[in-house]
């Protein structure tokens, strides 16, 4: 026990770097507040051209892309846009990289989660809105995305957990947000119990959000009740 203590659990050693930590998590709140806002935005671009593109070729065009970078690992795509770029004469700052290849990523997989939304809007109500004299985009805005937006709500919330827990990826181009900064303090002091407190600073930071989720589920599949 007293191993396990020391090597995880020492709170010398998270009295020493927590100030240090707290900075990362300033950071990983920046990113999240970056990358979540336009990621939805995209997101719901995307799920509207998907209910209302006519063209076969901008279909495929667009399932291309949403199944592209679904597919691809969001590593792998952060880290070829920061590295790559600067070969075509292009020298993105990190922070833009980061949103950048997070967007890409997050917006294929809102994308879906609006599409899915959008089509579970009854017909009925698009045609009562249109009967009333609301133009087709007045329709959408006023009646379909927020219905939408409420029926697939734990599917946004669930996602957007996995966004805020993606940014650990930053690390790999030297963001200084939580884990890598962690991760230095770690090889500061020879001790893992760094990383372990990030874990536990993540685990308050997510707990309340996964237990509106588990709410929200429980009132779906409960009928709203």
């Amino acid at each position: 026990m007293q191993e396990i203590y020391y090597n995880f659990f020492n709170f010398e050693i998270y009295k020493e770097v927590f100030p240090y930590l707290l900075d990362g998590l300033w950071m990983t709140l920046l990113l999240s507040a970056l990358v979540i806002p336009v990621g939805v935005i995209s997101g719901l671009g995307i799920g509207i051209l998907s209910i209302t593109l006519t063209s076969r070729w901008s279909r495929t065009l667009l399932a291309i892309y949403i199944d592209v970078f679904r597919a691809l690992p969001p590593l792998y795509l952060l880290i070829f846009i920061y590295f790559a770029t600067p070969f075509l004469g292009i020298d993105l700052p990190k922070m833009l990289a980061v949103v950048l290849g997070f967007m890409l990523n997050n917006s294929s997989y809102y994308g879906e989660i609006f599409r899915a939304g959008l089509q579970s809007v009854p017909h009925g109500q698009v045609e009562a809105a249109r009967s009333t004299g609301l133009s087709a985009m007045q329709t959408l805005w006023h009646v379909q995305i927020p219905q939408a937006t409420r029926n697939v709500m734990p599917d946004l919330i669930s996602n957007t957990l996995e966004v805020v827990k993606m940014t650990t990826l930053a690390s790999a181009v030297a963001m200084p947000e939580l884990l890598r900064v962690a991760r230095d303090a770690q090889s500061l002091v020879y001790n893992p119990s760094p990383i372990v407190l990030a874990a536990l600073i993540y685990l308050a930071l997510l707990w309340p959000i996964v237990r509106l989720l588990s709410r929200l589920e429980h009132r779906k599949l409960g009928g709203g009740h």
